[in-house]
């Protein structure tokens, strides 16, 4: 997950990481770029930081990595205050230059620079409702929409102008917002995507996707916004504002189980903790018996490690993972597909020959890449492989900012256990129960998670986009 290497069949991919810091003390800009490369694994099609000297406003984005859109000069402004950044992979609208972000706008009250992760479920509706208005759209992406409600509202303050526009959309959204004055930070109601808040030791507020954003820059951990709280964070200081705190929450657990990086703590939950656990689970679960536990790097292993401490059977590596392959290494053809298989994984003969192999893996989507790497292990002299996923089959699409295939695609939604594991060819397969999942989680209530993709049960009313809408729905696509 944390590579920049082809995967010739992706895993679910997040929308993206946001960042925002306030400070007259600190160079914010330089802050954000080390903030958004903590985050880079969130989002490797675009970056951008957005900036502010209290009165002028810039922003500096681009195509690729953020150390590819920061390769000359990080964005530098004199008496810079606030900065806002993104790292993104699209899950509305095209990788596109004119979809990076931050967004940056002029408007009757002033300018903003937004950044966004997650997707709004009734975006297109209230899209076609401006543009029959007159409201003229720049992107394909479902951001600007909340940036043109913010820019419409006759409210008189920006903070009610936020509020009531973001009680006119629904999904999942986490928002970094820069005024000349405010850094402002939101999280939705059910609280689908994590948001976190930290401070320095020179008194610098940081806002972040992730735990691991404020390490980077040696903030401490103050608290999670909390799911339908907005906090602004000014010159008089933090600010906290609850406009939705009655919805049921819904955080996501495939944060815990493959999306967030593992030395992240999200909503009092270790990541790398709930990932051991899964492993641990997996054993008691599956009772798989064999001579060598392995992973499928590098979400896997976590995991892996906690199957190997929970059996007794010793964990070693048994495939290796190439991190040098190119973003650009996109080839047209199954055959060269397989070859890019084989250039980012690769078994090591000597670790399996002759064993019996207990591989440990995060999820299986489509499933050919899976099949590929059982094949792989056999190749190189592995005499079983029994295949453990520590998570439940994924059967249903993902409309709460990640890009998923249509269900069709999904190989959980036609097949049984039994047909995927013949698909994949593998001599066993388990998949961790989501009852066991919830054990993995102890910091978390169970009731307060999402697990629409396992079974369907979506959490916000009419929240699933209607048949036919897929990403390029502003763009009049097709695929």
């Amino acid at each position: 997950m944390y590579d920049n290497g082809y995967n010739p069949e992706p895993k679910w991919k997040e929308e993206c990481g946001v960042y925002g810091v306030y400070s007259h003390t600190e160079d914010v800009s330089g802050l954000t770029y080390l903030g958004l490369y903590a985050l880079q694994h969130r989002g490797q099609e675009s970056a951008g930081i957005a900036i502010t000297d209290g009165a002028w406003m810039d922003v500096t984005r681009g195509m690729g990595l953020v150390n590819e859109v920061f390769r000359h000069q990080v964005p530098h402004m004199e008496n810079q205050c606030i900065a806002v950044g993104h790292v993104r992979y699209s899950t509305t609208g095209s990788s596109l230059l004119a979809n990076t972000q931050p967004l940056l706008v002029n408007y009757a009250g002033g300018k903003i620079a937004l950044a966004h992760n997650g997707n709004l479920t009734n975006a297109a509706e209230i899209r076609h409702e401006l543009e029959q208005q007159g409201t003229i759209f720049q992107t394909s992406i479902d951001s600007e929409v909340i940036v043109n409600l913010i820019a419409r509202s006759h409210k008189e303050t920006i903070e009610e102008r936020i509020i009531e526009s973001l009680k006119m959309v629904k999904g999942c959204y986490c928002l970094t917002i820069m005024t000349e004055d405010k850094l402002i930070g939101a999280r939705d109601p059910q609280g689908f995507r994590p948001l976190c808040l930290g401070k320095t030791e020179e008194g610098s507020w940081i806002l972040s996707s992730e735990t691991c954003g404020l390490d980077v820059v040696g903030a401490e951990f103050v608290r999670d916004v909390l799911p339908g709280e907005m906090v602004v964070i000014d010159k008089d200081g933090l600010k906290s504002y609850p406009f939705a705190t009655d919805e049921k929450k819904a955080g996501c657990i495939f944060e815990y189980i493959y999306f967030a990086r593992p030395d992240s703590v999200i909503d009092g939950q270790s990541v790398h903790e709930a990932r051991f656990q899964m492993g641990r689970e997996l054993a008691r679960e599956s009772g798989f018996k064999g001579d060598i536990v392995i992973s499928v790097p590098d979400s896997g292993t976590t995991a892996a490690t906690g199957f190997a401490y929970e059996s007794g059977i010793p964990f070693v590596e048994g495939l290796i993972k190439n991190r040098y392959i190119g973003r650009t290494f996109i080839q047209p053809t199954q055959k060269k597909r397989d070859t890019a298989v084989k250039l980012k994984l690769n078994a090591i003969r000597s670790v399996v020959e002759g064993k019996s192999v207990i591989m440990v893996d995060d999820s299986i989507v489509r499933g050919t890449t899976s099949g590929k790497i059982v094949r792989m292990l056999r190749n190189a002299g592995a005499t079983a492989v029994h295949v453990c996923i520590s998570s439940p089959p994924i059967g249903y699409p993902c409309f709460y900012g990640i890009d998923t295939s249509v269900r069709k695609e999904l190989i959980a939604a036609t097949k049984s256990v039994e047909e995927i594991r013949e698909f994949i060819g593998a001599d066993s397969l388990h998949f961790l129960s989501i009852e066991g999942l919830k054990k993995c989680v102890p910091n978390l209530k169970a009731d307060d998670m999402c697990y629409a993709c396992f079974n369907s049960a979506y959490p916000i009313e009419d929240g699933a986009k209607p048949a036919g809408n897929s990403k390029y729905v502003f763009e009049q696509r097709k695929c």
